[in-house]
């Protein structure tokens, strides 16, 4: 009697367990149908603003021959100094100066000789200085070139264009963004029988001249209104240069869930 109480005991609790397994079979199906209530969308919206630039940088350099190195560097020197008064006169600030390079090579002649054949002679050396130079006074950019090359610059690169502070440019571009993502998600949940959506996440990737640079973040407020776009710049450069204008655009990857 004992060993049969004991074999109903078990059976009961064997009993008991099944429920508890049947149970935890079923998770996962209410977890399916949970999603299939609630179904997320997901957009990727890019927006982009051109604005003229707001400033631009080039390198001028100096160059100088001589028979000996001693000569080349010191007459360098004088011409480097003379380019560097012309550009401090210019109204460009001494932070806006930078040394990029100075130079001294040799200088050699070539010599053909019977057969084909040919040799190398010292002649003397080069000696050379290169200016990075900033400014933003655009608009009398042709005029600093002709004082540049005036002043004795034998090589100019540039110019080249940027925006001095594109943060409040990405941030209107932000905002346009995020009203666009909540209503092209808003038109998904609407065709599918659904009356609005909550930002789940936000991906952003940032890019200006090429530059790219990735945020994540967790869940951010509504999107706001765009603002009106800004009146348009007036006409700048003049002369050889045109300025034209640069790109400053955000790139975010969106996710919403619909509701009703």
């Amino acid at each position: 009697m004992a060993s049969l109480k004991a074999l109903i005991a078990t059976g009961l609790l064997a009993a008991s367990a099944l429920p508890t397994m049947a149970s935890s079979q079923q998770a996962p199906t209410a977890s399916i149908a949970e999603m299939a209530s609630t179904p997320l969308v997901r957009v990727n919206i890019q927006e982009s603003l051109r604005t003229p630039p707001d400033e631009t940088s080039m390198t001028v350099g100096t160059q100088a021959k001589a028979a000996t190195a001693t000569e080349a560097v010191a007459l360098n020197k004088a011409k480097t100094e003379k380019l560097l008064a012309t550009i401090r006169a210019s109204g460009i600030r001494e932070r806006d100066i930078q040394t990029q390079g100075i130079q001294l090579n040799p200088d050699y002649r070539w010599d053909n000789e019977p057969g084909g054949r040919g040799r190398q002679t010292l002649i003397g050396y080069i000696a050379g200085n290169s200016v990075l130079i900033k400014t933003r006074n655009i608009d009398k950019l042709t005029s600093l070139l002709d004082a540049l090359t005036t002043a004795g610059a034998d090589t100019v690169y540039g110019p080249n264009f940027a925006i001095s502070d594109p943060a409040p440019l990405r941030k209107e571009a932000r905002i346009r963004a995020m009203a666009r993502g909540q209503a092209e998600a808003t038109e998904y949940a609407r065709n599918n029988g659904y009356s609005s959506v909550r930002l789940l996440s936000v991906e952003e990737g940032v890019s200006y001249r090429g530059t790219d640079m990735i945020v994540t973040g967790a869940q951010v407020g509504n999107a706001m209104t765009p603002p009106p776009p800004p009146p348009p710049a007036p006409e700048r450069g003049g002369g050889i240069v045109a300025p034209g204008q640069l790109e400053t655009a955000v790139s975010l990857n969106l996710l919403y869930r619909m509701e009703r």
